[in-house]
């Protein structure tokens, strides 16, 4: 059973051990009449294909496969105290163990995406939830439905292997909960693009192309500024310095809202929420320099010069380089 299945299976009622807890802090039955999990794919035929899109069940929720799932029986759980003792064990173990950031076993299947392979340093939120794919992994944020960051490493080697056929099949990603992902209805009409975070034009393979069309890794998006300065001056600068560069270099990609995610305007019946600006982190471990491309997202936004990783840093709160000393 793939780990999109079993997440579809946490959400009607089965019971997570401390060790998912970046997932949730509490048990909930808010899940257990969760509609399909395929609710939400464009077709029949993309609910057939997006089954098999996610490859191998480590390419699923990536701290999904550490989990020990433990069916309740709801019969057995109203019928004696010993059962809700233990219930309520697991309830407070949950709660009193809670981390305060993400750590490495939240992407234990995809360190290889991170510096030092330590996931960025964010704080931990009760719909954020890590899910990986075959070049890219990312925090997911049901409160904004969009990432909190996408993280990609790219050198010569993978960048040689780009020019796959762009897909153009945009999906709402099934591993999420309905109430936390975005779907096609809430991008139609909205005069948003839906911008690719980890771009398609990085993609190496046919199913890494069309992994990179869920919808888990777009924002809304100025349309002039998606097809324009951001993928000619950002994206693409981007990838032509990863074909020089010596060695690794990896990216972080993703939403800033201000001032908050809650006051930020959305677009559709999920109001997903439109980022105020938008960042790419570059850093070249070889060279052990990294800087930052930060744009408004409007139409009007040109090109600028990238400000530093102290700069970034401070803007978004986030230490997305965890334990990395950059050269001056």
């Amino acid at each position: 059973m793939g780990n999109g299945n079993r997440d579809c299976l946490l959400q009607r009622g089965f019971i997570f051990t401390p060790a998912s807890l970046p997932y949730s802090s509490t048990l909930t039955a808010q899940g257990r009449d969760a509609p399909d999990c395929d609710q939400g794919v464009t077709t029949p035929t993309m609910r057939q294909e997006h089954r098999h899109l996610m490859g191998p069940p480590e390419h699923a929720a990536c701290g999904l496969d550490a989990m020990a799932f433990n069916k309740v029986d709801r019969q057995s759980v109203n019928s004696g105290w010993p059962n809700r003792i233990a219930i309520a064990a697991i309830l407070f173990l949950t709660i009193a163990i809670a981390p305060t950031s993400y750590a490495a076993e939240d992407f234990s299947a995809y360190l290889q995406f991170f510096a030092n392979a330590k996931p960025p340093e964010v704080a931990v939120r009760p719909t954020n939830r890590a899910l990986c794919y075959d070049a890219f992994a990312i925090l997911h944020s049901g409160e904004s439905k969009t990432p909190v960051f996408v993280a990609e490493k790219l050198n010569r080697a993978t960048i040689a292997r780009t020019g796959e056929k762009r897909t153009n099949n945009f999906f709402a990603d099934a591993r999420l909960r309905n109430s936390e992902r975005a779907t096609l209805e809430d991008y139609k009409g909205s005069s948003f693009d839906r911008g690719h975070m980890a771009p398609a034009g990085d993609m190496t393979t046919a199913q890494a192309m069309a992994q990179s069309f869920s919808l888990a890794n777009m924002v809304p998006q100025a349309p002039e500024h998606n097809r324009g300065v951001w993928a000619k001056s950002v994206e693409m600068a981007t990838r032509k310095y990863a074909a020089r560069a010596s060695g690794d270099v990896f990216i972080i990609t993703g939403p800033m809202y201000v001032p908050s995610i809650a006051q930020s305007p959305s677009i559709g019946a999920g109001h997903v929420r439109v980022p105020k600006y938008i960042f790419k982190l570059v850093y070249d471990q070889n060279k052990n320099k990294a800087w930052a491309h930060w744009h408004e997202n409007n139409n009007t936004t040109r090109a600028s010069m990238p400000i530093s990783y102290a700069e970034l840093v401070k803007r978004t709160g986030i230490d997305f380089l965890t334990g990395v000393r950059l050269q001056q």
